[in-house]
């Protein structure tokens, strides 16, 4: 085949970046790995921002803006626009001609979001790509939702039988009514040190970790301004773990469970600031300095979880083990893992001997089978006979 009928069948891949969520910086990070590491012999690359007011915005250009001087800052404005209406249609504004397909082609083959946080990983952006009738890569509308929740994900998660820490769900309406019932239930069932956050950020966003009752107020405080529902957690005596869970591309055969990687964090807990602003934050080990048996428990509750979860595609697992009970407790999942040079996504599955490109090429495919499946549903019923 020449060169030119390469560039003619190539996929075209739509990478979504930025968000309104307050992981908006972390996206952009995400995002530049994807882009660098999509095969350009399988892929045509199509970047799309969001800036943080919601706004659209198409093209190369406001990428490489957004990457200035090899810092991560938010979206420039002086480009072109874009709306998420001409998702999945064909375009013809003359400034997106140059980015887009011919009249009479798909605008794009697949969307790759490399978006993280509230409005992007919590089901929304995916019932919007559902009704684009566009492939996508990662989990579903019902798995994002459900994974991006953490009070709802620890419900279902512990009547699967798997341990979850202790905690209170708190809503903004019954603290702003009964703060004095909520404060005396937590005190009563909980006992300090404690977790404050946001049941629906990731990055550590909006976390304290609280020592005192002193302390309590203004931790949820701080949580409420994320989320209109806060977790009060208690704070286990733990080594964190992580594991990479990727869906087979072949029918019926188990999920692919990466090596278990351990996060040590050098604050004092795994914060943001831990993550992205201090290169010593923490060490990372794959694998994890947990004895054998941890770990292979650890990947068997991956799977479970994965599959409780209804998740496709990818997640990342995020586990407890309790020194203190000797045991394995759920944390968290991510349905749309970090992709920055340290997240431990890749890194997990690059140490089972998947690459950054082939895991990529991996998701895309998982996207297009997903998609073709559901394109064969009848949308059409007219009653029985």
């Amino acid at each position: 085949m020449k060169q030119s009928d390469q560039a003619m069948n190539r996929i075209k891949v739509a990478v979504l970046y930025g968000g309104r969520s307050a992981e908006h910086e972390v996206s952009l990070r995400s995002a530049t790995n994807v882009i660098q590491n999509l095969d350009p012999a399988l892929f045509e690359v199509i970047p799309i921002g969001i800036d943080k007011q919601g706004q659209w915005l198409l093209g190369h250009d406001v990428f490489a803006k957004s990457l200035e001087y090899n810092k991560v800052s938010q979206l420039q404005h002086d480009a072109t626009w874009f709306t998420p209406e001409w998702l999945g249609r064909s375009i013809s504004v003359t400034k997106a001609k140059h980015e887009l397909a011919a009249s009479n082609q798909s605008a794009f083959d697949v969307i790759f979001p490399a978006v993280h946080g509230s409005l992007c990983e919590d089901g929304t952006l995916q019932g919007l790509l559902e009704l684009a009738d566009l492939p996508y890569v990662g989990c579903g509308v019902l798995s994002s939702a459900l994974g991006m929740d953490k009070d709802v994900s620890k419900r279902l998660i512990a009547l699967s039988g798997i341990n979850v820490p202790p905690y209170v769900a708190i809503k903004y309406t019954d603290w702003s009514s009964n703060q004095e019932t909520i404060l005396t239930r937590i005190t009563e069932h909980l006992p300090f040190p404690l977790f404050i956050k946001p049941a629906n950020t990731g990055s550590s966003i909006g976390i304290t970790k609280v020592k005192t009752a002193e302390d309590l107020i203004p931790a949820i405080r701080f949580a409420f301004e994320f989320d209109n529902k806060v977790l009060v957690e208690k704070a286990l005596n733990v080594i964190e773990l992580e594991i990479a869970v990727l869906e087979s591309l072949e029918n019926g055969q188990d999920p692919i469970v990466s090596v278990v990687g351990q996060i040590d964090p050098h604050h004092e807990f795994y914060s943001y600031d831990a993550k992205y602003l201090d290169e010593n934050g923490a060490s990372l080990y794959i694998p994890a300095r947990v004895p054998d048996q941890v770990q292979t428990e650890a990947k068997i509750i991956a799977k479970k979880i994965f599959q409780v979860l209804e998740c496709e595609g990818m997640a990342r697992i995020d586990l407890f083990y309790d020194k203190d009970a000797k045991q394995i407790t759920f944390n968290e999942i991510n349905t749309i893992p970090g992709f920055t040079q340290i997240s431990m996504y890749p890194k997990l599955m690059e140490a089972t001997n998947i690459s950054y490109s082939n895991l990529l090429t991996h998701l895309v495919k998982l996207a297009i089978k997903r998609h073709k499946r559901k394109a064969e549903l009848n949308r059409n019923y007219n009653g029985t006979d």
